[in-house]
């Protein structure tokens, strides 16, 4: 009966990390042209791989820059 409910358990995990690892393979596909929204904050910017840079650009003269990661050419506020 102990072994049913740990098999039951290590299947149960499996299938919601399988989840979380397909959510997580359909934002990194997405592009910054596919509707991202609001710019991210710096916090986002980094937890996504990517650095901000701070440098004034036409694009975005008020904001910073999202630098590779998953947000890669958004919009930092």
């Amino acid at each position: 009966m102990r072994i049913r409910r740990i098999l039951a358990a290590g299947i149960a995990t499996a299938a919601l990390a399988g989840l979380g690892l397909t959510g997580a393979a359909t934002a990194a596909s997405l592009t910054p042209s596919q509707g991202f929204g609001a710019a991210l904050t710096p916090g986002e910017c980094i937890d996504g791989g990517g650095t901000v840079d701070w440098t004034p650009t036409s694009a975005n003269p008020h904001t910073g820059t999202c630098r590779g990661g998953t947000g890669n050419g958004q919009a930092v506020d």
